[in-house]
């Protein structure tokens, strides 16, 4: 027996975060571009602090928040699918765009990586067939950004036996008690416990290199956002302690960054192995992520919770700008990093070219063509019509 019988109102604060995340796609990967070390950019400056302290406290919940987000668009999926139909969504949905993406987008990094770095010499044309030379990071070919996309494909398949008990009677029973169990001052960052043990347990030895097959730390610790996010849609009373913690969460937070940030700047930061220290800072980095977590969507609950006609853009356009993005940003930063300018000046100039042509690429390439409608994941020009109506609908009450 089905413990849902009718479709669940429609959260639009969960929808803005989803739109929040995506445009902060933008400054974060133009912040890494001044990050220290051999880190995710494809191409590199001078590192700057101020930069470097924006792209890690980002970093600590930006990636969570986008996998909590899906895990809650499943709960909503499946209120209004089978199992057979849900799969079949993902796969549109997730690996079209995926396999799309690494073959048609993510070269475009790859080349100005190899550009930047003086190992190859020419267009991109010629630089193509080169993608294909070897697996990175010894060779070319990889799915950059896209990893997000492959992660939360298998999540989907991993987790969705999970996601169908907990929707039968004695799941719904199960949600209900653990539900009032996290009601209360504190209660609810006891969701922090299972993501201080896993990095504790498993980031010293897997740090994060996303190859899906040998990548524990990131796959255990996204998971269980993803599953997070299922949970916290599913029952009212999650709902209701997240919003009652919003405060406490934000006010742990910053205590919580500033310890991290403290170790950072005063050379303090313990080595990536298992002693004392390192278990520790890993427990207060699980930590960390769940406070901004509770207090990012506590205040999206109490403020986001509309929709209207910028909303419905944005939603529909997050996808195709997730998979654009990088390659714009990686673009101008290949050029804009040679200019004679400050750090600050040129991450701004960087993240405002890729923002707007981003935009406009999606609008012209991706928006209004019915074939890279689908190769981009979105649902058809029809489709995309009548659920837009039925959210206006929604929205006004009706």
């Amino acid at each position: 027996m089905e413990g849902t019988a009718s479709k669940p109102e429609r959260r639009y604060d969960i929808d803005w975060l989803r739109v929040v995340a995506v445009l902060l796609l933008v400054p974060f990967h133009t912040g890494v571009i001044f990050c220290p070390g051999d880190s995710i950019s494809y191409v590199k400056d001078q590192p700057n602090t101020g930069i470097m302290l924006f792209t890690d406290f980002v970093h600590r919940w930006h990636m969570p928040l986008f996998f909590l987000v899906s895990g809650a668009a499943t709960w909503f999926s499946l209120a209004s699918r089978n199992a057979g139909r849900y799969i079949s969504e993902r796969v549109k949905r997730l690996l079209v765009p995926l396999i799309f993406g690494t073959l048609a987008v993510v070269p475009i990094q790859v080349y100005w990586m190899r550009m930047s770095k003086h190992e190859f010499a020419g267009s991109y044309f010629r630089f193509y067939p080169h993608f294909f030379n070897g697996i990175a990071p010894q060779g070319n070919f990889e799915w950059g950004h896209l990893w997000f996309l492959a992660y939360l494909f298998v999540f989907s398949l991993v987790a969705l036996p999970l996601f169908l008990f907990l929707r039968k009677e004695a799941g719904r029973a199960l949600i209900t008690r653990f539900a009032a169990l996290c009601e209360g001052r504190g209660r609810v960052f006891v969701f922090a416990i299972p993501l201080a043990v896993i990095q504790a347990a498993l980031r010293a030895r897997w740090p994060g290199f996303q190859n899906l097959y040998d990548d524990w730390a990131n796959f255990a610790y996204y998971l269980t956002f993803f599953i997070y996010g299922y949970l916290l849609c599913s029952e009212p009373g999650f709902r209701q302690a997240v919003r009652e913690n919003g405060k406490l969460a934000f006010l742990m937070g910053i205590g919580s960054t500033s310890a991290i940030f403290l170790l950072y700047l005063t050379g303090n930061t313990p080595s990536p192995d298992y002693s004392f220290g390192w278990v520790l800072l890993m427990v207060l980095h699980g930590f960390n992520s769940w406070f901004w977590i509770v207090a990012i969507l506590s205040l999206a609950d109490r403020r986001l919770n509309f929709t209207n006609k910028v909303l419905e853009y944005a939603n529909e356009a997050a996808l195709p700008f997730y998979i654009f993005h990088m390659a714009v940003v990686v673009s101008f930063g290949y050029y804009i990093v040679q200019w004679n300018a400050a750090a600050i000046t040129k991450f701004f100039a960087i993240c405002v070219g890729a923002w707007v042509t981003t935009v406009v690429l999606y609008d012209v390439l991706a928006r209004r063509i019915s074939v890279t409608r689908f190769l981009f994941g979105m649902k058809s020009q029809k489709s995309a019509r009548h659920i837009s109506t039925l959210r206006a609908i929604q929205g006004s009450g009706a």
